[in-house]
């Protein structure tokens, strides 16, 4: 079997609402179709998609939980990226849960919520490879 992860579908409230977020810290779909919204994201594509059709497609219940227990996380080049996204992020009107800081593995990082509540890490990870596509490569050389 190959290990790997096609898509990350996010359940939205709205979903024009939640493409101007994602406007708006520099994110452009790739493809939009029956009410949904596709961006290539390296390997993996991230999905808007209408939240309650998301969990009766998936058979589950939307019990309106505040915490799915998931972090998404885009790795960046520089802490000063971290920054930039963190106060373009904020700008959009995400609620930032972790104001960008030093980190215990020796990286800088920073975290908000999107205006669905899904959570996102934005980090700079000395320790990684970042590959010039923007992916992560764990067992390259960091740069």
């Amino acid at each position: 079997m190959i290990q790997s992860i096609a898509l990350v579908t996010l359940g939205v409230g709205e979903l024009e609402r939640a493409k101007a977020f994602y406007a708006a810290l520099g994110w452009t779909p790739q493809r939009e179709m029956d009410g949904t919204a596709f961006y290539q994201a390296n390997g993996v594509v991230l999905v808007l998609w209408a939240r309650a059709k998301l969990a009766e497609d998936m058979g589950i219940a939307d019990d309106g939980a505040t915490w799915s227990g998931i972090a998404l996380a885009h790795n960046v080049p520089s802490k000063e990226d971290v920054d930039d996204i963190t106060r373009r992020a904020r700008d959009a009107g995400a609620e930032v849960t972790r104001e960008p800081a030093e980190t215990f593995y020796g990286g800088y990082a920073a975290g908000f919520r999107d205006l669905d509540g899904h959570a996102w890490e934005v980090a700079h990870n000395p320790g990684f490879g970042l590959m010039p596509d923007g992916s992560v490569d764990i067992g390259a050389e960091p740069r």
